[in-house]
Parts: C-alpha cells; structure tokens; sequence
C-alpha cells in the first residue's frame, strides 16, 4: 500500500469498500508520519465513507468527524465542509436529518464550483430522505446539468441514480428507467462494480413499482450476486424485496422476510426498522390479523414521524384506518379521517395507497347511508383506470363498478367488474412463474366477490357459475410458461437435491443439520428466484357458458361449489341446464370433512394388532355426513350420472371416493369448470407407452412397478426405471410426452412451500418445479404417494401442488390419493387400475372399479383405496 492517496481511495469506496478502507488507513498512516493535515482529512473521510458502504454508520460518523476536525487543523474550509457533507449523508442514513440538513446547510457557502455541485446533490438527497420530494428533484437536477457541463462522470451517475430512485417512488417511472441505465453505464466506465450493483436494485425498486415483478426478481438477484461477491452487506436492501413480495403478494414469504428484518435491523438502521414494521402490518392485514395490524402500523407511524418522513407517516396512518374498516367501524368520522389520509397520500406520491384509501372511505359512507359523498369518492378513485400500473387500473375499475352500482346501474357496475378482473388476467398472463400466477389472483378478490354477490342475488345458476369461474384457479386457465433452457434452473435443482441427499445422510448418522439447513432454505431461494424470472404471456382460456359445458358433459352432470360469505352454494349443470342450490354452512362440511381425514389416516397407521371397528365407523359416519350435505341436496338433479366435482378450494382434500354414492361410479375432480373443458377437450393419446418408476425405501414399490409392467397390454411398450436409474432426470425425460406415467414412491407434501412437494428418487427429490420444466406433459399420470393429490389453496381456490402442475402444462387426467396411503395396501389397487385402463376404461371409471374391487380387503385397503382420486378428464 506504500505511495498510495488518500485521493485514491475516496476513488474506490464505491468499487471496493473494503480495499479502499486499507488504501485510506495507508494513506492516513503516510499523512500523520509527515504531518499532513490535509491529506489526513481525505483519508479520514474515505474511511468513513467506507464505512458506510459497509453499514458501520457508527464507525463512519466518527472518522468523518475526525476527518472535519483534520481539516479544520490545516485551514482548508474546502475540505472540512466537504467531510460535513459526507456527515450529513451518513447522518440522514440513521434517521438524523435535522442534524443532516443543518450540517450541509452550513456547509454549502464554503463550497465552489463541482465541490458545491456535490454538496447540492447531497442536500437533495436528504430532502428525498424527509420526503420534500420537489425540492429533492430540484436539486438533483442542478447536480446532473452541473456534472455534464464539466464532464463530471462520477457526479453524474451519483445523481442520475438518486434522481431514479425518487422518479420511481414519485410516479415517473420511464423517466427512472432513463436515469438508471445512463447511470448504469457511467459507472461502469468508471469501473464502479459496488455502485453498479447499488443501480441495479434502485430499478428492481423502480419495476416492481410499475408492476413488472419478473424483471425487478431479476434486478434484485443480479445485485445481490454482486453484493454477495464483493462481501458487502445490505440489510437495510430486505425492505425494497418486502415491498414486492407483499405487492403480489407473496404472503408467506413476505412474512418471513419482514420477521428476518425486524431481527437483523439494528438500532443504526432506524428508517429501515420502521420501514420493515410498516409492511408487517401491511402483511398482518392482508392475512386478516387485524389487532397485530393496528399494532405494528402505530408503532411504525411514530417512528415515521420521529424521523419527519410524512408520506410513510401517512401510509401507516392508513393501514390503521383499514384495519378498522375490515373490523366493521362504520362512523362519518372514519369516513372523514379516510378522505384526509387519500388527500394526503396523492399529494405526497402514494397513489395505490390514496386510491385504497377513497375506495375504503366510500364504502364506509355508502353502508352509513351518505350516498352523495360515495359517489363523489368513488368517481375520483374511478379515473384509476384510465392509467398507470396494472394493479391501480384494477382498483379503479372496482371503484368505477361500485359507483355505477350506486346509481342504480346494475349492468354497468357487472361490466367494470369484469373489465377490472379481464385486466388482472391479462396482468397475471405476463408474470409467466405459476407461483406469480396463483398468488397474483388475490387482486381481483374484491371485484370477484363483488359479481358474485350480484349473480346469487339476481338468482340466475348460468350467471352465477360464470361469475365463480371468472376467478376461480384463474392461473389454471392460462397458457403454461416454463423458464429459459439457459436459466440455470437445472443447475440449482441438482445442487438442491445433493443437499437434500447430504441432508438425509446426516440426519439418518446423528451428525449436526443446521449448516445444510441453511443450505438448502438459500438453495430454494434461488430456484424460487429463477423460475420467477420466466417471461409471460399467451392465451388465457375464458370461463365457458352452459351451453358449452352441458355439449361437453354428455350424459355427466357437473357439480361446482361455491363459498359465498361463508354459505356452500352448488350449482348444478345436467341434462342441458344450471340450477343453483343452497347447501348450508360451509362450517359444518369443514367439520366433518375434517373427522373423515382424520378416521382414514388413523384407519392407515393404527398398529395391525388394534381393533379399528370404531375408527372405521366413524369414517363412514363422516361420509354420510358429508354425503348428506353435499350431494343429497341435489341428488334428483344427478340421477345415477357420472360426476365431475368442482370443489371450492376449502374442500380440496376430501376424499370424494369415500362417500357412499361416489362408490363405484366415474368421479372426477377438477379445480374449475373452465379447466375441466379445457382437459377433457384435449386431444386423446394412445395407451401404447408407459413409464413406470419406482423411488428408494418403498420396498412394496419395485413389486408394484413389476406388477404393472407385466400386466401390460400386448403392443403397448413398458419404460421401467427402478433402483438407481430411477433419477430425477431419467424419470422427468421418460414423462416427458408420455401417453402414460406411473410413479411409486414416497411422497412429501409441503405446506409451507408447495412447490417443492416431491417424490422422493434414486438421487434426490422430484418436486413441482421439475415438472414444470417439461416440453410436453404425460397425458395420464398415476401417483401411488402419500398426499401426492393435495394442493395448497390460495385466495381465489388458486391451488399449488402436483395437481395444479400437471394440469396446468395439460396433463389430462392425474390419478393420486388426497390421504397417506401405504404401499403394501395399494399395489394390488394399483395393478388392478392399469388393468381395467388397458382393457379401454376411462379412468374414472377403472379407479372406481378398481376401488370397489378392493374396498373389503381391509380397514386398510379400505382408507387407502377411498383416498385416491381421479383429477382432470
């Protein structure tokens, strides 16, 4: 380091923090060994500066202090009020912007030319901190005309990418875009790497505020590589990911990324602490915990205005007023206090907020009689959209169709519902990741309740299947898109399933998991962060009309159900028309529902030697319960047809096959009508090839793959995978575009992330994601593991898991249990299936046979069988 400046190493905070605070602490040992005052104080404030790259805010503020008191030792004023402008940046960062502003207020008459374009540039900068957001542009402009003038690059870049920064929080969105490429590019020439990075997560903030969650996922993984690879943290940077994550929302996530930064972020990361409680109330509300909601948002808001930052004072103040809205206040002085915080939330560059804000603040005043004043705040808030990003033009159709509602415009209020829903699809379409689909629907909830309370008043089953289907597994109704072949998608898969395999070693030796556990929660991050990043777009299917499903049921009868304000409605279509029924409380079912699942799996892990007679009493006393309340109902309209069941997400898990008047007959179930059409209008496939696979530690699954195959049609060509060349990708190329695919192997279902529900094989596990990555799905696919057939219900019946997977890419029918099934009970169902498949059944119909032909060989067989159903066509 011998010879190095303290000029130099101010050059290379934003390059190399830490290589730069070793040059400056060189360069400083070099300044006082001959005393140089002056040299000192840059010394000093490269260190600072450093510093604070690094998040040591403390650290900073003390050699910047240093670096003002060297300076002042030598005479220089130049140089000591430029280390108060460095002060005041590393100040504003902790939250002191009083003390931020002061110090670059008294700094500034001592600066000239470039040194007060700096200083400029940096006052603006705690002006966008304190929320002056005009005033902050104005300064940032002077700073950028300033640096071009004098080919200033470095002055330049700092500005463009605050600028950008605050064009994105202020609306201007293209506008930020500019100024973050020109930024981008400066500081590369500059060889800048730190800064680069600092650009690239400033226009993920920038896209997922325009909404285009795909590219700013993308944004925030480049930087975060180039921050990981330069060993710079930035803890304060969880807060811009919360922002998207609860944008989607992406609900579990965002939680834990909101708990993790409430953790990690410490007293010298104040804004970003406040920040952080900000979203988990955001989040608390969205999930319905209403108490935590009000709790964290105040603590949020008197921290906002501990720190002077009105307009996220002003954004806590609104979760507040919401909470209480959700919780049923109904008062003129919450209408009033609603109307104030929108006024201020457009005025300070929160539109989304303002325009929820409106839409609350009206529909309070509607349900309190004030008719006038809804209309007037539903017409403002109505202008929404006209423009902006997706999720604003949604909420501003909503407010367009409740305000023709209001005046009586009942049709005009069902056509801005579905122009609103229309406009989410094809929202939704471009996001591409399944996962961004399906958790996506959750805007449209309003507008979709909304159409459906209109529908089931109106009385009319034709518009009320409509308005069920317009939301219902919507994601399920567009064309699959899979991630670029050079994403790097396989590669993590792979490096995943080896932590999985190091995982279970361990765990099964006693050896200390932590380490890998780690491992593998990043590992799964990244293959979240890369799938999210597949590019969008296609077709989304609409939801058909009666007449459509009833030419395409034939002699069947369609059964959909509906959760309306808690109420289970049917309705029905058969022999050519709709009805609708009203079946009770959807409590009641869940209930039983519940009891059913519960008898099956103790009728299936009860040890051989307990007596089950009353366990499976109480099982078949459940379905008829359930039979009782579900199908007795509309039982005149059904006769003895075959069935295609549409559950409402809630009812999901349930075991259709064991309900009485389910035995023995073609049951199908299906997410929704519209994916149901979809599937069974599919081209057929021959029944010449099967893949049949079979995972590790299932010593019944070898026997049951070998069972299968030897049983197979004459003409028709058996792929076996067992042992070790049952991997995951032999299995995965052998499904793909398979007639026919058969899988025994233990099965995981992950509550928590249903995506990474797997088939465990030869080297590791199989997950929802692998599927996903094929070119062509299998046409037929049997899954003879335990909860295989469950699926994650998310707002909107948005189902995750194998089921939604495979039907989305197209598969037409997926035979799989909803209950743990053991392997020993189901071989023979299993061998019994193919056969009544080669001999040309449906497979609803061979499921079914096959179900009645083992349901007394046991209490077992009898759980195992009932808990497998047929889904899709």
């Amino acid at each position: 380091m011998a010879g190095v400046s303290a000029a130099a190493a101010l050059e290379a905070r934003q390059r190399d923090p830490r290589a730069a605070i070793a040059m400056g602490r060189s360069a400083l040992k070099a300044a006082r060994a001959v005393g140089d005052a002056e040299e000192a104080s840059i010394a000093e404030r490269a260190i600072g500066l450093s510093l604070r790259e690094l998040h040591d805010f403390e650290g900073a503020l003390t050699h910047l202090r240093r670096s003002i008191r060297a300076a002042e030792r030598a005479g220089s004023t130049r140089l000591a009020a430029l280390a108060r402008v460095s002060l005041a940046f590393v100040l504003s960062n902790t939250g002191r912007h009083a003390l931020a502003l002061r110090a670059i207020n008294a700094a500034l008459p001592e600066l000239r030319g470039g040194d007060a374009d700096i200083a400029r540039m940096q006052r603006g900068l705690v002006l966008h901190y304190l929320c002056r957001y005009e005033e902050a542009q104005r300064e940032y402009n002077w700073a950028i005309e300033a640096a071009r003038r004098t080919d200033d690059k470095l002055g330049e870049a700092r500005a463009r990418n605050n600028r950008g920064l605050l064009r994105a929080y202020t609306g201007g969105l293209r506008a930020a875009d500019e100024d973050f490429d020109r930024a981008a590019v400066l500081y590369r020439e500059l060889d800048q790497g730190l800064a680069v990075a600092d650009v690239r997560w400033n226009a993920g903030i920038s896209a997922s505020r325009a909404g285009d969650v795909p590219r700013a996922l993308t944004m925030f993984a480049e930087a975060e590589r180039e921050y990981r690879r330069l060993e710079v943290p930035r803890p304060a940077l969880l807060i811009n990911r919360l922002e998207l994550l609860v944008s989607v929302p992406l609900l579990e996530e965002a939680r834990a990324a909101a708990d993790r930064a409430l953790a990690e972020l410490g007293g010298d990361l104040v804004l970003a602490r406040s920040e952080a409680l900000f979203y988990r109330a955001r989040i608390a509300l969205l999930e319905g915990d209403l108490d935590l909601a009000v709790e964290q948002a105040v603590a949020a808001r008197k921290g906002f205005r501990r720190e002077k930052r009105e307009v996220w004072e002003a954004g806590a103040r609104h979760v507040e007023l919401r909470a209480a809205y959700l919780s049923g206040q109904r008062t003129k002085a919450l209408v009033t206090a609603l109307t104030r915080v929108a006024s201020r939330l457009d005025e300070l560059g929160w539109p989304m907020a303002g325009l929820e804000a409106r839409v609350d603040a009206a529909l309070v005043a509607r349900d309190i009689g004030d008719r006038r004043r809804a209309v007037t705040e539903l017409s403002t808030a109505g202008a929404a959209r006209r423009g902006g990003p997706a999720a604003h033009r949604v909420q501003g159709w909503y407010a367009e169709a409740m305000r023709r509602d209001l005046l009586g415009n009942t049709r005009g209020a069902q056509i801005a519902l579905r122009q609103g829903l229309a406009l989410l699809d094809e929202y939704r379409v471009s996001l591409g990741a399944p996962e961004l689909r399906a958790l996506s629907g959750a805007q449209g909830k309003a507008l979709a309740l909304e159409g459906l309370r209109t529908a089931v008043a109106g009385g009319r089953a034709g518009r009320v299947l409509s308005w069920a289907e317009a939301w219902r597994a919507g994601a399920l109704r567009m064309t699959p898109a899979r991630p670029p072949e050079d994403s790097g998608l396989a590669d993590a898969l792979a490096e995943l399933r080896a932590v999985a395999a190091d995982l279970e070693a361990a765990s099964t030796a006693g050896r200390p998991t932590a380490a890998l556990r780690q491992r593998q929660v990043r590992g799964e991050q990244r293959v979240r962060e890369l799938t999210r990043q597949a590019g969008g777009g296609g077709a989304v299917f609409k939801p058909p009309a009666v007449r459509d499903l009833a030419r395409a049921l034939g002699s069947s009868a369609l059964v959909e159900y509906i959760d309306h304000d808690g109420a289970l409605l049917a309705v029905v279509v058969a022999g050519g028309r709709a009805s609708l029924h009203r079946l009770g409380p959807l409590d009641a079912a869940l209930r039983e529902l519940r009891l059913l699942r519960f008898a099956l799996h103790r009728l299936v892990t009860l040890p051989e030697h307990v007596d089950r007679t009353a366990v499976r009493a109480g099982a078949e006393h459940a379905a008829k319960l359930l039979q009782a309340r579900l199908l007795e109902p509309v039982r005149r309209r059904l006769d003895d047809r075959p069935l295609v069941l549409v559950p409402t997400g809630k009812l999901g898990g349930l075991p259709w096959s064991a309900l009485p008047a389910c035995r023995g007959r073609s049951v199908t179930v299906v997410p929704s009508a519209t994916v149901w059409l979809r599937a069974a209008t599919s081209t057929l496939i021959s029944h010449d090839r099967v893949v049949l696979a079979a995972g590790p530690r299932l010593p019944a699954a070898p026997t049951e793959i070998s069972a299968i195959a030897s049983g197979s049609p004459p003409g028709s060509s058996a792929s076996v995978l067992v042992g070790a060349s049952a991997t995951v990708d032999a299995v995965a190329a052998a499904m793909d575009g398979a007639p026919l695919a058969h899988v025994a192997a233990h099965g995981s279902f992950r509550a928590d992330n249903p995506l990474f529900s797997a088939l465990e094989l030869a080297d590791g596990p199989l997950t929802v994601y692998d599927l996903e990555r094929l070119r062509t799905p299998p046409a037929r696919v049997v899954l003879s593991a335990c909860d295989s057939g469950l699926s994650a219900v998310r707002p909107g019946d948005e189902l995750m898991g194998f089921t939604a997977a495979l039907l989305g890419l197209g598969t037409r029918t997926l035979v799989a249990p909803v209950v743990p099934v053991p392997a020993e009970v189901t071989t023979p169902l299993m061998v019994e299936l193919h056969r009544r498949l080669g001999k040309g059944d449906s497979p609803a119909m061979a499921l079914a046979g096959a179900q009645e032909a083992h349901r007394e060989d046991g209490d077992a067989a009898y759980a195992a069988s009932a808990g497998f159903l047929c889904f899709g066509a």
